[in-house]
């Protein structure tokens, strides 16, 4: 363990000294990431600990959630002049990210039925599975209203959040027309309090190539060859399905839609990937895709505020889209239980509608997962066989979440006269961390 410990430190010294040597940031962060693999698949168990640098890192980028989501989506919403553009912005940000769920879940199906991952597996009952129990619809409804905002945000619930960030700002919208100068005071304070959460969330983004690494050590510490090839297959099937829809869904998106240069973008856009890949969180992910989406992708922080808070809880192409379609299928096979093109369908359906009944739900993939065999009446013991490696293929998903959101704020911006397309085609993108002294 001491070995471990003293090559770790060796290494961090090693990051920041490539900072001090102005090594650009997503270089740093993809370095990070490749040694923390090295050091945590070299030293094994041993080098678990140096994980807890990652969950440092994990536990300051939520603190700042929270307080982000508010400001953020008061802050948007107030800058709406006309609020029929609230429901406008709603309905089609909604329309998209369910449309591409859609989408994902079509894939996971092509691919999983090509891969056949299920081939093979034998079942063996795990007497410590308990399946995920599906809320109610009126159990979800609940959920969803904020009875009570700052316990919602003590336990992590972004959607309450939203809806009594959205109130206020409504009431703001209302007020402002009525008697502005009683409104201005709290507006100052909102625009003021905005401006140091970016300033905080600079400060946490500094930390970025040490959080990865620390991540990256301990994940590669946990996860041996001996875990991975029994279920080698469905961990593949993930992994093409992510890349044939970062490819074909958001390629298209990007090129067609947006109508900007593809590998611009990805460019631009590697820093939310990387650290969306590595803490496995979209809500982690939240404060650098909004730094990436504003500072890089050049979309307007009145449309960012308002899509990737949304996208952190809702966007699920990954965890709620092609995840739940693989997972069935898999389960389908274990079990000799023939799929026809109506329960092709009823996954591609369970999964757009679990993507938004289980929003602000913990576990969001297993919940959807859950949704869709249910659904299809497959056995819920199947899915057992593949949560040994859930934390393998959740990098996968949650990157598919993050970019997904990122490509929606670009396509919804691009429609709404938003996105400056002339700052976005120059290449000198504006710096995601801040010096610090």
């Amino acid at each position: 363990m001491i070995a471990s410990l003293l090559v770790s430190f060796v290494i961090l010294a090693l990051l920041y000294f490539l900072k001090t040597k102005k090594v650009g940031f997503g270089t740093r962060v993809i370095l990070a990431m490749l040694l923390g693999v090295g050091v945590g698949a070299f030293f094994g168990a041993d080098a678990i600990k140096v994980g807890t640098i990652g969950s440092i890192y994990v536990s300051l980028i939520k603190m700042i959630v929270m307080p982000l989501v508010i400001a953020m989506i008061i802050t948007a919403v107030t800058q709406l002049t006309d609020p029929s553009q609230l429901r406008k912005l709603g309905v089609k940000t909604v329309a998209l990210f369910l449309a591409t769920t859609g989408i994902a879940a079509v894939i996971g199906i092509l691919v999983a039925l090509v891969i056949d991952p299920g081939a093979g597996v034998t079942f063996v009952k795990d007497a410590a599975f308990e399946a995920r129990e599906i809320p109610t619809f009126d159990k979800v409804l609940l959920d969803l209203v904020p009875s009570n905002p700052i316990n919602e945000m003590a336990t992590g619930k972004v959607i309450p959040v939203i809806i009594f960030s959205l109130f206020i700002a409504v009431a703001i919208l209302i007020e402002r027309t009525r008697k502005p100068e009683k409104v201005q005071p709290f507006m100052d304070f909102i625009n003021s309090f905005a401006g140091i959460m970016f300033r905080v969330v600079k400060l946490v983004i500094a930390l970025t190539p040490y959080g990865v690494f620390g991540l990256m050590t301990s994940m590669a510490a946990k996860y041996g060859l001996s875990t991975l090839l029994p279920l080698g297959e469905v961990i593949i099937a993930v992994y093409i399905a992510c890349l044939l829809h970062f490819v074909i869904t958001f390629g298209s998106l990007v090129t067609f839609v947006a109508r900007v240069n593809p590998f611009r973008f990805l460019k631009k856009i590697y820093p939310v990937i990387t650290v969306a890949f590595t803490t496995r969180s979209s809500y982690a992910t939240l404060p650098v895709n909004l730094e990436v989406i504003t500072k890089r992708v050049k979309v307007s922080e009145k449309i960012a505020s308002f899509v990737a808070p949304l996208g952190a809880t809702i966007n699920m192409n990954g965890c709620g889209g092609l995840y739940p379609a693989i997972v069935a299928i898999f389960v389908a096979r274990v079990f000799n239980i023939d799929l026809g093109f109506t329960d092709y369908l009823l996954i591609v359906g369970a999964a757009m509608i679990a993507s938004i009944g289980t929003a602000g739900v913990p576990g969001p993939a297993t919940i959807a997962t859950t949704v869709v065999l249910t659904t299809l009446g497959l056995p819920l013991e199947g899915f057992a066989l593949v949560l040994g490696v859930d934390a393998i293929i959740d990098m996968a998903r949650t990157a598919i979440n993050a970019t997904g959101t990122t490509v929606s704020a670009l396509v919804i911006a691009n429609s709404e006269g938003e996105f400056d397309r002339d700052a976005f085609n120059n290449d000198e993108d504006e710096e995601l961390e801040t010096k610090i002294a």
